[in-house]
């Protein structure tokens, strides 16, 4: 099993943030997840993934535009969105799918 696979398989959710270096909206979501994160604490994690240096994964979960935020639930994707969504909307999205 892919050291991927273990994260995302985790017993609360896991968001998935497919980003570049390059991509100023990545920037522009880079601190509302840190918000995200200082908000709900341990009870989720969010891990980012640079397509650039990550291209078989974001080939394999179809990423064809950044920033692409996954949603996994016991393994199991649950949400996606591309673009940069407001530290509210991510909010609801994980406590509608979680």
């Amino acid at each position: 099993m892919s050291k991927f696979s273990e994260i995302i398989n985790q017993d609360k959710p896991v968001l998935v943030d497919f980003y570049a270096t390059w991509c100023g909206p990545c920037k522009t979501l880079g601190p509302i997840l840190k918000d995200v994160k200082d908000t709900l604490k341990d009870s989720i994690s969010i891990i980012k993934i640079d397509v650039d240096k990550n291209q078989e994964l974001a080939t394999k979960y179809q990423v064809r535009g950044v920033p692409t935020m996954l949603l996994f639930k016991n393994g199991k994707q649950v949400w996606r969105q591309s673009g940069v969504l407001q530290k509210n909307d991510i909010l609801n999205v994980i406590s509608t799918n979680a």
